[in-house]
């Protein structure tokens, strides 16, 4: 469906408001949406994975470790495919509430796509350089769309997301370097052609909502706050998105639809989205294990 086509239908959690910001600018930033039994039941979630981490020594199919990691100081990086690590991330996935707010800037039918939790520790390891998300998991259309929650107030202090306006209908950059390895992340002669000086750092309260479109620019700068900054992100696209090759993280609701009916028919957007390298052959960690080079193949 097209951004018209999909503001046609009621809004259904956001005002219509909200709505046309997303589409003009790529993102949205709002609060007060997730009740606090639910946010409850998230921070428990990640609070018992991150206990279990401590006995995980080397990166799995749960976790993305951090260089720092150890039992006595556990630190992933990453909850890896998050809505089959803990029964309380799917129920929020899939829930009423999310499938209506996907539903307000995707359509009424709704596919699900990935799931992860992305930490920032202390010390600034964690920095996210500029990139866009749909070169890691191009699809049919640029549907997609990311719907990240704060589980604990963010201040400047804890690098939060910072995304470029309006770059969602700008250009799309190449995340591989010139051998055609995967780097995920704009390379420095792409991004004279980026107004970073625009950037909108998007910080908010515990609970604060950040959706992306999969085009929009977006990174985070290093923590420099003395406390974790824990992030839950879950993708969800039009049912009539449909994806180009392997999905880097596939999870077992991947390509679920959780609010609607299936597409009969794809939306095509005539618009190019290179391929990326086939996940399912060569693997996929996390965007830092990607960005700092530490494995050949992954994001």
């Amino acid at each position: 469906m097209t951004p018209d086509d999909i503001l046609k239908h009621p809004a259904l959690v956001l005002s219509q408001a909200q709505r046309e910001f997303y589409f003009e600018r790529g993102y949205l930033k709002a609060e007060g949406v997730v009740p606090q039994d639910m946010l409850d039941a998230l921070r428990r979630a990640t609070a018992e994975l991150l206990e279990e981490s401590r006995g995980v020594a080397a990166s799995n199919a749960r976790f993305d470790l951090g260089p720092d990691h150890s039992a006595r100081e556990p630190r992933p990086r990453r909850i890896r495919a998050a809505v089959d690590q803990h029964p309380a991330y799917w129920r929020y996935a899939s829930s009423r509430l999310m499938a209506d707010l996907a539903a307000d800037v995707v359509g009424p039918d709704v596919k699900f796509h990935s799931s992860k939790v992305n930490f920032k520790w202390p010390g600034g390891a964690e920095e996210v350089k500029w990139h866009q998300d749909i070169p890691a998991w191009p699809h049919t259309n640029f549907s997609p769309v990311t719907i990240g929650i704060y589980f604990d107030d963010v201040s400047a202090a804890e690098g939060p997301l910072a995304t470029i306006p309006g770059s969602h209908d700008g250009e799309l950059f190449d995340h591989q370097d010139p051998a055609g390895k995967w780097t995920g992340y704009i390379g420095a002669n792409d991004l004279k052609r980026v107004p970073l000086a625009t950037a909108d750092e998007l910080d908010g309260p515990a609970g604060t909502l950040v959706l992306l479109n999969c085009r929009v620019i977006h990174g985070s700068r290093p923590a420099l706050a003395e406390k974790p900054r824990p992030m839950l992100l879950n993708v969800y696209s039009s049912a009539d998105a449909f994806m180009l090759g392997a999905p880097p993280t596939p999870t077992s609701h991947t390509g679920e639809i959780i609010r609607g009916k299936p597409a009969r028919w794809s939306h095509n957007d005539p618009r190019p989205c290179r391929i990326p390298p086939d996940w399912s052959k060569l693997g996929y960690v996390s965007i830092y294990a990607a960005q700092k080079h530490e494995r050949a193949a992954q994001a």
